[in-house]
């Protein structure tokens, strides 16, 4: 007797092992894909470029879902030929030079500020920093040449060795800043000298963001009386036009100290992305059949206005969808909700597949009033997402990121190969790979509230 009790805690004990191993397998196997996500995110990213072992390929590449959405180089680590001195035709011939593919300010050097020759409205700007010992400079935006530096017109984004100036995490001139006008937030990171931070300043629709390592640490509305009030309590209001440009160039500042930067991209968001499908046209369905539940016509539910908006009056249940297949691609397209009428529900299907039907095989980019950015998975649509988020067919977004009820809402979907990645007003909130590569169709779901869409855009990722 005494042997088989052995013999069986032995089994148990070894089962309890397998099983162990199997659900660490299991666990090391989901973070080494989030994690290969995180590194192959290429644009999707706000971590620094560094290859295995520390190195940089000089001369970079926009991956293909980058081009498709509209990213230019400013800088790829070869040519300055998107840069000039400020007041000044020529890149300076002092002061600034090409280093191991990285664009550095000397200290002393005496280059002065450099910009681009392109002007911008609406961007996307990212690049990657790193500062010597008590370095200090900064990204300027909306700069125009009316006054005798660059700062005197354009808003700046603090670049600065925070350690060696004593500042505070949240002090309006550390690292990050929107400087002398709103504070980064009390998590930022920034690294130490030496090391590369990664930047990333978005300007849409009168809303500045400024992100820092991968964390938006600065955000606030670049217009009307809180803006006015910023201004007038900062330095800068002794310059005027200082921070309401309606466009202007991206400056680098010399501030006399050893600055290096690199992989410098740019995405016009005023402008279409190259090779842009209107999907809706703005004047009517075009391009577009439903389905719904019950005997209801399409002209029924949805409508489209005079200024070009696409209404969708949310009953009977059911959708419209295109009637081309689409694979990879990246689709923009905004939304919003009747503030008198309510929050409510709608959707985005992805790739759908099958007979029409309520609901059909497809993958769904969220858009219920508060969840905007969850996935939902429909009719067991091969994906996989983060398990810590996900419960039965929802994976929740990672945090919320819409306007308030009745402003316009962004959505940027790029689905491309086995992944898609969901971005809500310039924010990622949610990735999922593994997922069936196939032509589908792109349907909007009429869901039992007043939801409006325009601006339904996609260029193919080739």
């Amino acid at each position: 007797m005494k042997s088989v009790i052995t013999v069986a805690s032995i089994f148990l004990c070894v089962a309890g092992i397998a099983c162990g191993q199997e659900k660490q397998e299991k666990q090391e196997k989901q973070e080494k894909q989030e994690q290969q996500h995180e590194q192959e995110g290429g644009l999707f990213s706000d971590q620094p470029g560094d290859q295995p072992g520390g190195l940089f390929s000089a001369v970079s590449q926009l991956s293909p879902a980058e081009v498709a959405s509209g990213w230019r180089w400013l800088f790829d680590g070869t040519s300055t030929d998107s840069w000039r001195g400020y007041r000044s035709e020529a890149f300076p011939e002092q002061g600034w030079s090409i280093e191991d593919g990285c664009l550095k300010v000397a200290a002393g050097g005496g280059g002065g500020d450099i910009m681009t020759r392109n002007q911008y409205g609406d961007f996307e700007l990212m690049l990657e920093w790193k500062v010597s010992p008590g370095a200090n400079s900064g990204i300027m935006y909306g700069v125009t040449e009316k006054h005798g530096a660059s700062w005197q017109t354009g808003p700046e984004y603090q670049v600065l060795d925070d350690a060696g100036h004593n500042a505070k995490p949240t002090d309006m001139h550390s690292a990050g800043a929107l400087y002398d006008l709103c504070a980064p937030s009390a998590d930022k990171v920034s690294r130490p000298v030496g090391e590369w931070n990664t930047t990333r300043i978005r300007m849409q629709n009168g809303q500045i963001q400024h992100w820092l390592n991968g964390v938006k640490v600065v955000e606030c509305a670049m217009e009307g009386e809180d803006w006015a009030q910023r201004i007038a309590g900062s330095k800068f209001n002794a310059y005027e036009g200082f921070g309401i440009q309606p466009k202007g160039a991206i400056a680098l500042q010399d501030h006399g100290n050893d600055v290096w930067f690199r992989n410098i991209k740019i995405r016009d968001l005023s402008a279409p992305m190259p090779g842009e499908i209107n999907l809706f046209n703005g004047k009517n369905l075009n391009g577009w059949t439903y389905h719904l539940n019950g005997e209801a016509m399409m002209t029924e539910v949805w409508s489209v206005t005079d200024d070009g908006v696409l209404v969708c009056k949310g009953n009977p249940i059911g959708y419209m969808r295109t009637i081309e297949d689409y694979t990879n691609y990246v689709l923009k397209l905004e939304w919003r909700f009747d503030p008198e009428k309510g929050a409510g529900n709608s959707g985005v299907l992805l790739r759908m597949i099958g007979e029409d039907t309520v609901w059909p095989k497809s993958v769904e980019a969220q858009l219920h009033s508060g969840n905007a950015g969850d996935f939902w998975c429909i009719q067991e649509f091969p994906m996989m997402t983060d398990e810590a988020r996900r419960n039965g067919r929802n994976t929740k977004k990672t945090h919320f990121a819409e306007r308030p009820l009745g402003e316009w809402n962004e959505y940027e979907i790029i689905v491309n190969g086995s992944d898609i990645t969901l971005k809500v007003n310039g924010e990622i909130l949610n990735r999922a790979w593994e997922v069936q590569e196939t032509p589908g169709k792109i349907c909007l779901q009429s869901e039992g509230a007043e939801i409006h869409f325009r601006n339904i855009r996609l260029v193919p990722i080739k």
